[in-house]
């Protein structure tokens, strides 16, 4: 059997999967009817979720061009990758530094197979890609491809956009995360995007409770609080603006032109690692 094949197999199109569910949000059209209904459910009960994945991209972007211009990074492992849209990581880093080396990490046979053929690199700089799992760390610190692209010896922006909320109590969420951040050179960098009820207005927060209950919205990801978001962080150096909401995490456009709070519901942060 093909490699193809092998990705096409392990492909589950009736079960929503969060970078499908993600690019239908964004507009995309790598996605099944699973995807669009756990996506449709999501919008009854938080209407603004399209301007919140929107918000997250641009949080992304941001947080990679400061890291690249500012603080010199040149060495990313972005994990919970996410289907190729426009200006990714490697896009935004070798667009200031040509030389940028970034891996990728996906568990999406969908996310890889594009990534394959769409994320491409300068000349003087690397991508690479690595079918592995958020929770196992080990097996993405470990992983050949890793050590063959990014120099351990010199500092790495760990990226976690939009992905530390679909770990549930159960999956060790701190856990994996020190893992990772344990596992980086002294200097790197780590960001990071999560879903938070803090900014959604009371009846909206009851409104989805309901639906829960009533069993009409799954719930595969776990908004946390700002307190719970920063025990991620412990041991880092929290750089300015801290932990806030995404729009106001170094914003490029003026205040008037940004969304409400509660419309881009996620927090945003960029820690050093001492």
């Amino acid at each position: 059997m093909t490699e193809g094949g092998e990705w096409s197999d392990r492909i589950d199109t009736t079960t929503p999967h969060p970078a499908r569910r993600y690019n239908y949000w964004l507009g995309g059209k790598d996605n099944f009817a699973a995807d669009r209904a756990s996506g449709d459910a999501i919008a009854t009960v938080y209407p603004a979720i399209r301007t919140a994945a929107r918000e997250n991209r641009a949080f992304l972007q941001r947080a990679v061009r400061f890291l690249a211009a500012e603080a010199g990074v040149r060495q990313f492992l972005d994990i919970g990758t996410g289907i190729p849209t426009a200006d990714n990581t490697h896009e935004v880093a070798q667009s200031i530094a040509p030389a940028s080396r970034i891996v990728y990490v996906d568990n999406d046979p969908i996310v890889l197979t594009h990534a394959r053929a769409l994320l491409t690199s300068t000349p003087e700089g690397a991508t690479a890609y690595i079918d592995a799992d958020l929770r196992s760390p080990a097996s993405i610190l470990h992983h050949e491809t890793l050590r063959r692209t990014l120099d351990f010896d010199r500092p790495i922006a760990l990226m976690l956009i939009a992905i530390v909320h679909f770990l549930f109590d159960e999956d060790k969420p701190y856990e994996t995360v020190g893992a990772l951040v344990a596992g980086l050179p002294s200097g790197s960098y780590v960001g990071m995007s999560h879903g938070t009820g803090d900014l959604v207005p009371r009846a909206q927060r009851e409104r989805a409770e309901a639906e829960i209950r009533a069993g009409r919205l799954r719930v595969d990801a776990v908004a946390r609080s700002k307190e719970d978001v920063a025990r991620f962080f412990t041991g880092l150096e929290l750089l300015e603006p801290g932990i806030v909401p995404i729009s106001q995490w170094r914003p490029t456009v003026p205040e008037e032109d940004r969304p409400p709070l509660a419309d881009a519901s996620l927090y945003g942060v960029v820690a050093r690692v001492p």
